[in-house]
């Protein structure tokens, strides 16, 4: 595995693209999490996405490109809503799903008629897009770059723990280091392929903010109510962004009131054996300013503003799972527009 920074290395950008270019794979920095790229016009090598992945290869990747103009060398036809929304949110944490062209990216796509495509705003991320692009290459295939259903990376080390000393080659992955993203969960999913444009899965951007850019209404097809006619989308399983810890989503009363019952028992256990991990943790926004931290449970603070949460998520999962908890109790979002994206991936990960 070799990692790249481009703080440090004048030509990291160049080594990057010219992987991607041979048909490697480099995982990439975006503003929403990092990706498992390969140029998405080669079928071996979006096929060693899938496999680093362990991703059925029926399960659409999102494209990247450097801009607009790239992304119309992989569509049959660009319907105005996505040219709308592609206007208003790009570069940014939009993918939009559009026809495609049937002559390209068909791995890349999961063999769909449809692809979804991203333009990211992450300096490295455009960097390395462009230069692939100088090279003839106009996207990179990119899903999140963790095991197929895990807890999505949003640094790079999360992407060294993930396969590093995995075995089945997985150590020949690149890493281009881009620092923290700044969003923190995937990209807004908006399928546009169809006469009605439809959310397929939340982000930052709220559906408020899509239907005023569409002009239209936004049909959101969620786990509760799927839309049966919506095509694959990534992220969008009803079990997926999941630790290995059993994450169970609850109120902050049921919360208060399982500690009640557990906590004796769970400190108990703490002092019978100190040197094991605690079997509980508890990532709560309100919880801890009214009752006082035990040492049989994990305590961790959830931030109470949206932007923050969807930002620290992902890290803080991952950080409880790495202590060898066996359960993450974690406080319900509020029930506001701007916390879809994170009530989104809460759920898919207790499923």
């Amino acid at each position: 595995m070799r990692l790249l920074d481009p703080a440090t290395q004048p030509d990291a950008i160049e080594q990057a693209a010219r992987r991607i270019v041979a048909g490697g794979l480099v995982a990439l920095p975006t503003e929403t999490v990092y990706g498992l790229g390969a140029r998405a016009d080669d079928a071996e090598a979006v096929a060693r996405i899938f496999a680093a992945k362990g991703r059925p290869s029926d399960h659409p990747l999102i494209v990247h490109v450097p801009n607009g103009a790239a992304a119309l060398h992989f569509v049959s036809a660009f319907p105005p809503v996505a040219q709308r929304l592609c206007a208003a949110f790009w570069p940014g944490p939009l993918t939009v799903i559009v026809p495609r062209d049937p002559d390209t990216a068909t791995a890349a796509a999961g063999g769909q008629d449809t692809i979804g495509l991203r333009c990211p705003s992450h300096p490295v991320a455009r960097q390395l897009l462009e230069a692939c692009a100088n090279l003839d290459v106009l996207g990179v295939a990119a899903p999140s770059a963790n095991r197929f259903g895990r807890i999505s990376p949003t640094q790079a080390v999360h992407v060294v723990d993930e396969f590093q000393d995995a075995g089945e080659g997985l150590d020949e992955v690149w890493v281009l280091d881009g620092g923290a993203c700044e969003v923190g969960i995937e990209s807004t999913i908006v399928d546009c392929s169809r006469e009605q444009p439809v959310l397929l899965r939340p982000g930052r951007l709220t559906l408020a903010e899509i239907e005023a850019v569409a002009g239209q209404p936004v049909l959101w097809s969620t786990p509760e109510a799927p839309d049966p006619a919506a095509p694959k989308a990534p992220g969008t399983l009803a079990s997926h962004y999941a630790p290995r810890a059993r994450l169970r989503l609850m109120a902050d009363t049921q919360l208060d009131a399982a500690l009640d019952v557990l906590e004796p028992e769970l400190l108990a256990a703490a002092l019978r054996e100190p040197s094991h991990p605690p079997k509980v943790a508890v990532y709560s926004r309100s919880l801890w300013a009214r009752r006082a931290p035990s040492k049989g449970v994990v305590h961790r603070s959830m931030p109470g503003d949206a932007a923050t949460a969807a930002h620290d998520l992902f890290a803080d999962l991952r950080e409880l799972d790495a202590l060898g908890v066996d359960l993450i109790w974690v406080e319900t979002p509020p029930d506001d527009a701007a916390w879809d994206g994170v009530r989104d991936r809460l759920r898919r990960a207790a499923a």
